[in-house]
């Protein structure tokens, strides 16, 4: 069986000594299919050559790696970008990541470790370093809790009571009993909880809240 083919990359780094020592490191095991040091000539060059991996500088000039790397993903969504930057700041890692990054390491990192953490990208993995994949993780996690707390505060107090017995499977007249009210009352309140939310039925209902783990 013959072996995979190594993953063509792309140098993006305002410094040539960055990028030359880059290079050194990892041409025996990759094929280097060209560089860039400036934002235009960085987008221009990767949407030719489509690249299977960009080893991206995230601080550059001119809207920095940022740019580069919104222009790609649009562009050339095949490509995958991996940032190396000399930052850690959980700030450039979240926003790099929500843009489209497949994987963030910092430039200290080995070059055996680089030339592995290029594989990985090129076939499909996420990968960070182990300092930075826990930004990552907060990151959702916060960004997914705070999306539950916003939609469940377009409901009152009362709709939320209501939300949690019929996902639990309660009938109207038994919600209704619990909670001292008329049926119709009940009934008007899942008309409200399914307006608000956005759903249709019963089902998307109990769905939404198993889903958000809120039963």
């Amino acid at each position: 069986m013959s072996e995979p083919a190594s993953p063509s990359v792309f140098l993006v780094d305002d410094h040539a000594l960055i990028r030359s020592g880059i290079r050194a490191e990892i041409a025996e095991s990759v094929r280097i299919v060209g560089e860039a040091d400036e934002v235009d000539a960085a987008i221009e060059l990767i949407c030719e050559r489509r690249p299977d991996v960009v080893l991206l500088d995230v601080h550059m000039p001119h809207g920095g790696g940022l740019a580069v790397l919104e222009a790609v993903t649009r562009a050339c969504p095949a490509t995958r970008v991996l940032v190396l930057s000399v930052s850690d700041a959980a700030e450039d890692v979240i926003a790099l990541i929500r843009a489209g990054a497949r994987g963030y390491v910092t430039k200290n990192i080995s070059g055996p470790d680089l030339i592995e953490a290029v594989q990985r990208v090129a076939e499909g993995d996420a990968v960070f370093s182990p300092r930075l994949a826990g930004f990552v993780l907060d990151a959702y996690a916060s960004t997914s809790d705070r999306a539950v707390d916003d939609e469940l505060h377009e409901l009152t107090p009362r709709e939320r009571q209501v939300l949690r017995y019929i996902a639990r499977g309660y009938a109207y007249k038994e919600v209704a009993r619990e909670l001292g009210i008329s049926i119709k009352t009940v009934e008007s309140h899942v008309s409200a909880v399914l307006r608000k939310l956005q759903l249709t039925n019963r089902h998307q209902l109990t769905s939404w809240a198993n889903d958000r783990r809120l039963i």
